[in-house]
């Protein structure tokens, strides 16, 4: 089973944060939260700067559009400078601020929903709420502008536009069911906010052990059900469950563009690791575009959006030139990995640098996403149908779900 599946566990959640470090490896280990993947210039800047002075000088991606940083000789001092750089609002809430959403906030072709003023208010109420600091650091909020692409992660909550009605009312999802529940979107914020105080609710009166060692909706008996009972959703209609197992959303990278006449840009980061001089990179494009907004995606990719077409031409070169990938034909389309050796002692193998050697022996990307993972745990395993490289004792152990 992957690290994220139920496995009976009788400890408490102990996901890192920018305070609670996990002692890794390689070193104490920061993942600071960046609801919707948002980052400005200026925050990439000391975030490199960290990276460098204080760390392995690697900022590492996740699959939830967070950061992390390895090797912290001073995580005090990381915290910090973190805090200082507006990226950690709450240190009760820190670990918790897990929200998602679609990059391109409504500006896409199928984009429906500016998701990004959802987000902030999300955040904000989060943190105002001091119960909600006690959530598993695995709970994930959701927004997805109308593309699906948040809508396939399945999160414990997932906010969608409402099938009829426009962009003034939304659907919620919850760990991928279709509760029936539909409200205005300015009372959106507020029924996420409920369905989380709900969860806690219901895993503190649990059925069972399992319920009370729940992480996330999915582990409660019948938790979109239950839940949906807290929201006033019939339970008749929280039956319908998305497809267990969709296509991958492997990433595209290049131009895409924008309603408006302008361009967005996404670029792949190749094993979902930046050194600090890509970091900076990054910000240095997104300052020559205009200062444009910067998102972190779930599928380790970047995203620079409202570029003009000559600024998103200019910023093609010199995201390629630091070494990220702008090209939807590259190798590197659809390739995960853990951290593996040396970062992880569970690791059976050096990950990473068997999956460098296999991408230089490509042309093309492959015809299915491909996850190489260290061993049984599969961290970081994406969502939908991928190919499995799991590391054994005698080699990589090929698996197709």
């Amino acid at each position: 089973m992957s690290i994220a599946d139920f496995s009976g566990r009788v400890r408490p959640d102990a996901c890192p944060g920018a305070l609670q470090v996990h002692e890794a490896a390689d070193g104490p280990l920061a993942r600071v939260r960046l609801p919707g993947g948002a980052i400005s210039g200026g925050q990439l800047r000391e975030l490199a700067a960290c990276a460098a002075e204080l760390g392995s000088g690697v900022v590492e991606l996740t699959s939830r559009a967070n950061v992390q940083v390895r090797g912290l000789r001073a995580p005090a001092a990381f915290a910090e400078r973190i805090a200082a750089a507006g990226l950690l609002p709450s240190a009760a809430h820190e670990r918790v601020r897990n929200i998602v959403a679609s990059p391109l906030g409504g500006r896409g072709p199928a984009g429906l929903l500016d998701t990004q003023p959802l987000v902030e208010a999300l955040d904000l109420a989060l943190c105002a709420r001091a119960g909600l600091a006690g959530l598993p650091g695995r709970f994930l909020f959701a927004l997805d502008d109308g593309t699906g692409d948040m809508r396939q992660l399945a999160a414990d909550v997932t906010l969608v536009p409402a099938a009829a009605g426009g962009d003034a009312w939304v659907s919620l999802l919850l760990a991928g069911v279709d509760t029936g529940l539909v409200v205005a979107r300015d009372a959106a914020v507020g029924q996420l906010i409920a369905a989380a105080e709900a969860f806690l609710d219901e895993r503190e009166r649990g059925l069972s052990d399992r319920d009370r060692a729940a992480w996330r909706i999915a582990e409660l008996a019948d938790g979109p059900a239950r839940i949906a009972a807290h929201l006033g959703a019939a339970d008749d209609r929280a039956t319908t469950a998305m497809d267990a197992s969709p296509v991958s959303p492997a990433r595209r990278p290049g131009p895409v563009d924008q309603r408006d006449g302008r361009v967005a840009l996404e670029a792949v980061v190749p094993l979902g690791r930046l050194s600090a001089a890509q970091v900076r990179a990054i910000a240095d494009t997104a300052d020559d575009g205009g200062a444009v907004p910067v998102r972190l995606t779930p599928w380790r990719t970047v995203v620079l959006l409202d570029l003009s077409p000559a600024a998103a031409e200019r910023a093609v070169r010199q995201l390629s030139t630091a070494g990220l990938v702008t090209d939807p034909a590259s190798p590197w389309v659809g390739v995960s990995a853990c951290t593996g050796r040396p970062g992880c002692a569970k690791s059976l193998a050096d990950v990473q640098e068997d999956v460098r050697r296999w991408v230089a022996t490509l042309d093309a990307p492959a015809a299915t996403p491909v996850h190489w993972a260290g061993c049984e745990r599969r961290c970081g395993l994406p969502r939908g149908r991928v190919l499995q490289m799991v590391a054994t004792a005698d080699g990589y152990e090929e698996r197709l779900p």
